[in-house]
């Protein structure tokens, strides 16, 4: 299996901080990138992270606050500069154009032919392996999931008993049928790998619907459960929220980021105490530069 790991290039909120960039998260996934909310200085966090322009393959917006969209200037000019080749989608709510717009031209540089962009709108939308859904925040906001499509787990008990060796395992894997042995006598159910990404929002069906399941989740915890009322009115989650998320969603791996500029760095255990009153799978913290990998299933 290809490398799949995120590396978180910012964690701060509306407001960046000395330790906390603004967004931005790299999702590395079998040789694509996938860019998401590149905020202000995204591009020279790309620099320290070892991670160069050819590496991006999609740009994905969740919403058009500055957080979580500043940054794609730079970004699309070093895409301009670096002469990257390959196709790069941006995807962005389609209630955003203006500022898309104004994003992407906004200052004078040598532009690309190679982003093609892909707003979307509704409740629901899809470009694979993408899925974006709706969330609840004060402006139009997206959530999106990374899924690989289901496949089979050979197993080596039943291969053996089958007589199934060497090249024939690969055959039986391409045509289904070896011998009169078909795959499903070998082979069990292999859910796919997925990775989910919820920012801006407060707790809402698509929250759940993006998360169900995963191997990661990247979701903000803009606030503890002192602000709860705050987190609810601004449209965010708490630390609380996302571990009962977490919980209720059988995540595997839970990254929490967005923190407001509030919260020192060494306020984070408390951020961990209010997941674990719900959540007991793996846990991280986010802090910029950081790198986590997808699970292995």
């Amino acid at each position: 299996m290809s490398s799949r790991e995120l590396i978180v290039l910012g964690t701060s909120s509306a407001v960046p901080t000395r330790y906390r960039n603004h967004n931005g998260y790299l999702l590395r996934w079998d040789g694509q990138g996938f860019l998401f909310d590149p905020g202000e200085g995204t591009q020279r966090q790309l620099l320290q992270a070892g991670v160069s322009a050819s590496d991006v393959h999609w740009i994905c917006l969740t919403h058009f606050h500055g957080d979580h969209c500043l940054g794609v200037p730079g970004v699309i000019q070093r895409l301009a500069r670096d002469k990257v080749r390959h196709p790069v989608r941006a995807l962005y709510p389609a209630s955003g154009e203006v500022y898309w717009r104004r994003l992407r031209h906004a200052a004078i540089f040598a532009d690309t032919d190679q982003i093609t962009e892909h707003p979307i709108s509704g409740d629901a939308a899809q470009l694979p392996p993408l899925t974006a859904r709706r969330l609840s925040h004060p402006v139009e906001s997206y959530g999106y999931r990374l899924q690989e499509p289901a496949g089979r787990r050979m197993l080596p008990e039943r291969l053996k008993a089958h007589g199934i060796t060497g090249p024939l395992i690969g055959e039986l894997q391409r045509t289904g049928s070896v011998g009169g042995v078909t795959l499903e006598q070998c082979s069990a159910p292999r859910r796919g790998q997925s990775a989910a990404f919820v920012m801006d929002t407060r707790l809402c069906e698509a929250v759940f619907e993006l998360a169900d399941g995963t191997d990661l989740l990247v979701i903000e915890s803009t606030f503890l459960s002192s602000e709860a009322a705050l987190a609810k009115e601004y449209g965010h989650l708490t630390a609380f929220d996302a571990g009962k998320v977490a919980a209720e969603c059988g995540v595997r791996t839970l990254v929490l980021t967005h923190f407001s500029e509030r919260y020192r760095l060494d306020d984070e255990p408390l951020f961990v105490e209010e997941v674990r009153r719900s959540f007991d799978g793996d846990l991280v913290t986010a802090r910029d530069l950081t790198r986590v990998p997808v699970p292995r299933r």
